[in-house]
Order: structure tokens, then C-alpha cells, then sequence
């Protein structure tokens, strides 16, 4: 009568089985692999393989008694994961990224570059820097303005919620407004501030607060919190109890427009230093095209790519919450240090797909192709044309090649555009 879960990840199923097995450093490092099916109700389930309910999935888990040692499997497993998508003829992104639910720090995606990719990944077109747009640093390049702060106005705006409305209505630039978010985050309610022309980055926001979950208010929560609606929220005014935290380029903004966490209502000449409190400033908007590069060299560009790999450092999250310990030199306990290696074979077929086609079909890299050679016999009624079809059939595949025969009684046209679809290397 007891009920089971289909796994979405197996971090927890492996640190147990490894928490019950290795007790001494001497065991240490530990690497487990598996490759297998893989379950997950999507919300959102897409095209082919591409974010399917089931999938398959390899994955490695390794086990450490040092951080160094961590680093060491760490930069293995990169170094594998780029020489695999290689070997496939991938053209692959290594990015920077956010390592979500599965939590730790440090961690890596392998981004297959295809226009019809689920994320977008921001990188240099003056260097090799890569990130998810999730984790790209931005480079703080607004200077102070010069301009007098006048005096704090309170203006009617009535039925005025969006920033593109707001500065229709008042004939001045979304840069010029302060774009203000109720978020919650975990138990508590946060105010975040941002140019009204960038986004609020949550996952940024979720770092800063070291946060398990960070969610937009709903109009409720708002109404409660603030005593408006979305649209008129504001940073002056606001309840002592609700902390407000402001991308650094707010800092630097001079008679600004924000709401006034009344309906119908913003107000003008805000400068921020003087009219509230913030908390803390921080980079907390998207990266945007056009911005420089957080390395320093070249400009932002954006490009699609499709996840086809990650790499994490889960440091202790795991081996702390479910007591996976092991005895050190001295005889003490200490908690093992992990690291989560994961490619998607399906959605690696699929990447390959994308990259490896034309109008007619599938092309095949040779690393990766089902069969090396396909041979069409045209004519099954031509005796001679079967035979040689058949010895070259029997020849290849005695020298250790994978050969695919078509041998149907078929149109040569109808072999020739299904040999086009299918792409192996060779016909």
C-alpha cells in the first residue's frame, strides 16, 4: 500500500546509498554513473525530444573529502562534456549558470546554439565569455547625472499602470521611471527597484537574498502590503516591514518618476538617496544586447541554444540534510562534498537535429550515425543489380561496418528521397 515517486533527479536516492556504504576518507573521491529513463510532469512538454515527460539522461555523482578534490572532478567532467559535444559535431556554448532547485554554486550548461533553443544565452562578440541570461553580470556603466534634485512632487495619473504608458502620459523616456516589484521571497516581502527600460532579474534577486523560492506578489498580496494595485507601487511610503533593494543603476537616477502606492497617482522629482530607504543596491536587472561585456572585452549579443548538458558543484546541500558523513584523518566527521553531472541523450539527438540538416532531411555526423553506409538496390527485379547490392551488403558488413540495405520493391525516386531523409554519412 506504500506509494512511490518517479524520480526527477536521483541526487537523493544516490547520497543515500553512498551515505550507507562509505564511511572513511580512504573511499574518497567516489564517482557513481547512470544512464536511464527519467520521468517529469511537464507543464509545458514541447516538439520531438525536446522537454518530453520521459527522457533519457546520463548522470554521474561524485563524492569528496576536499574542495580541491571537488575542483579537480569538476574540471574532468567539463573537459569530457565539451570533447563529447565535440566528437558529436555539436556546436556547443559552455555558459555560466544558475543552478536552480538543484542548488550549490558553481555550475556550467552546455547550450546546443539553434534558433528554435528554449533559452537564450548572452555572450561576447569580443571574447569567449558565455553566460545564461539568468547570470550575466552587468557591468554598472551609468555616470552620476549632474542634474539639480527638485522637490518631491505628488501627480495624478489616472488609469496609468505600465511603464511605456506611464511615460507616453508624462512625454518622458522609460529610463527616466522606476519600475517597483513586490516580491516574496520565502516567508518575507520585498520591494525591488529597477530603470523602468531593464527587467527584474528573480533569479538575482533570489541569490542576494540567499532565498529558496522568490515569486511575484499577486494583486492581492500587493493590495495588502502596499495598499494599491500592481502599477502604482512605490518606494516612497512603503511599510517598515517590507525591505526594498535597488539595481545599482537606480542609484544614480535624478528627478525620477516611481508610484506613490496609491491608485491613480506617481510621483515626480524622486531621487532615491534622499526620498527612501533602500537596503541594499545590487546588479538585480537582465542583461540586455548592446551592453558591454562583464569581462571587459567586446559587446552583449544574444543567441537560442538548447540545453544539452550541466555540470554542478552541489557542495554539502545534500550530504548535511540527509547525514552523509564519512571519518577524516583525525577520526571526525565530516560531510562529503558533492558534485551532479547530467547530459540529456534525447535532447542531444534532438540538438544534433537541428544543427545537422537540410531540406531534404537528416545529415548524419559520422560519430553519431545509426549506420555507416546505406546501399539502395534501384531494381530488386534485375538479378545482377541484386546480387552485387547483396555481396557489397555481406562485404561491409564483414569489414565491421553498420549498413543499412533497402532492398524494397519500391520506386528508385521513393528509395532515393527517403536515403535524403534518413542522412546517413555514406550512400
Amino acid at each position: 500500500g506504500r506509494e512511490f515517486a518517479l524520480g526527477a533527479t536521483h541526487e537523493e536516492v544516490i547520497t543515500s546509498l553512498v551515505r550507507d556504504e562509505v564511511k572513511s576518507y580512504k573511499r574518497l573521491p567516489l564517482t557513481l554513473y547512470q544512464i536511464q529513463s527519467k520521468f517529469r510532469d511537464e507543464k509545458r512538454p514541447r516538439f520531438g525530444l525536446l522537454r518530453g515527460c520521459e527522457f533519457i539522461m546520463k548522470d554521474a555523482y561524485s563524492f569528496h573529502a576536499s574542495e580541491e578534490s571537488l575542483e579537480e572532478t569538476y574540471q574532468n567532467m567539463y573537459g569530457a562534456y565539451s570533447s563529447i559535444f565535440a566528437r558529436c559535431e555539436l556546436n556547443v556554448r559552455p555558459v555560466i549558470a544558475d543552478s536552480g532547485a538543484m542548488g550549490g554554486k558553481d555550475t556550467h550548461e552546455f547550450m546546443a546554439l539553434s534558433e528554435i533553443g528554449e533559452d537564450t544565452i548572452a555572450y561576447s562578440d569580443g571574447s569567449s565569455y558565455a553566460a545564461n541570461t539568468e547570470m550575466a553580470e552587468v557591468v554598472m556603466n551609468s555616470e552620476p547625472s549632474d542634474e539639480t534634485p527638485e522637490a518631491l512632487e505628488k501627480i495624478d495619473t489616472p488609469n496609468v499602470k505600465s511603464i511605456e504608458e506611464l511615460a507616453s502620459f508624462l512625454q518622458i523616456e522609460p529610463s527616466a521611471c522606476i519600475k517597483s516589484m513586490l516580491f516574496k521571497a520565502d516567508d518575507r516581502f520585498v520591494l525591488v527597484l529597477v530603470r523602468g527600460d531593464h527587467e527584474v532579474n528573480d533569479v538575482k534577486v533570489k541569490n542576494l537574498l540567499n532565498a529558496e523560492v522568490v515569486e511575484l506578489a499577486s494583486h492581492e498580496e500587493v493590495a495588502e502590503k502596499l495598499g494599491t494595485e500592481p502599477g502604482f507601487a512605490g518606494p516612497i511610503g512603503a511599510s517598515g516591514d517590507i525591505e526594498i533593494y535597488a539595481d545599482q543603476a537606480v542609484k544614480v537616477m535624478v528627478n525620477a518618476v516611481s508610484g506613490a502606492n496609491e491608485k491613480d497617482r506617481h510621483y515626480r522629482n524622486v531621487n532615491i538617496e534622499r526620498d527612501a530607504s533602500v537596503k541594499a543596491y545590487a546588479d538585480l536587472r537582465i542583461i540586455q544586447e548592446g551592453d558591454p561585456s562583464p569581462d571587459g572585452k567586446g559587446t552583449i549579443r544574444f543567441a537560442e541554444g538548447i540545453e544539452v548538458g550541466q555540470v554542478f558543484k552541489l557542495g554539502t546541500r545534500y550530504s548535511e540534510a540527509m547525514n552523509a558523513t564519512y571519518l577524516d584523518e583525525n577520526g571526525r566527521a565530516q560531510p562529503m562534498l558533492m558534485g551532479c553531472y547530467g547530459i540529456g541523450v534525447s535532447r542531444t539527438l534532438s540538438a544534433i537535429a537541428e544543427q545537422h540538416h537540410d531540406e531534404k532531411g537528416l545529415i548524419w555526423p559520422k560519430s553519431v550515425a545509426p549506420y555507416d553506409l546505406h546501399i539502395l538496390a534501384l531494381n530488386m527485379k534485375n538479378e545482377a543489380q541484386k546480387e552485387l547490392a547483396e555481396q557489397l551488403y555481406g562485404k561491409f558488413q564483414a569489414e565491421g561496418y553498420e549498413v543499412l540495405y533497402d532492398d524494397r520493391a519500391e520506386r528508385a525516386g521513393v528509395k532515393f528521397a527517403d536515403s535524403d531523409l534518413i542522412g546517413l554519412p555514406i550512400r
